[in-house]
């Protein structure tokens, strides 16, 4: 059974969201979800969503010692990022008063 809720639908916006604020490894990606979230994601879930925001040209890989990918945001995926935090916030912006409640 589909969860109600599940993280998928944000997790293109959370990682572009990440590397808007600095060149990540999927790696590192993974470790920040789980600070955040408390639970790691797999590669299986992470790396899909790094190579379909490379593919619409949002982020692009950056060279780095060793075997390591970096990405970092394009031109183009600052625009985006900025689109969607505008439409997220409009999404969300009537749940202020749970997000209070809760303590975010």
């Amino acid at each position: 059974m589909k969860e109600c809720c599940d993280m998928k639908g944000f997790l293109s916006f959370l990682v572009l969201k990440l590397i808007s604020k600095k060149s990540m490894s999927g790696e590192e990606i993974r470790e920040e979800i789980k600070a955040r979230k408390g639970s790691r994601p797999s590669p299986g879930t992470v790396y899909p969503v790094l190579k379909s925001l490379s593919e619409n040209g949002f982020i692009e890989e950056i060279k780095s010692s060793g075997k390591v990918k970096k990405y970092r945001i394009t031109k183009k995926g600052r625009k985006e990022i900025k689109n969607a935090t505008k439409k997220f916030c409009m999404i969300f912006y009537d749940l202020k008063d749970e997000f209070k409640s809760c303590g975010c």
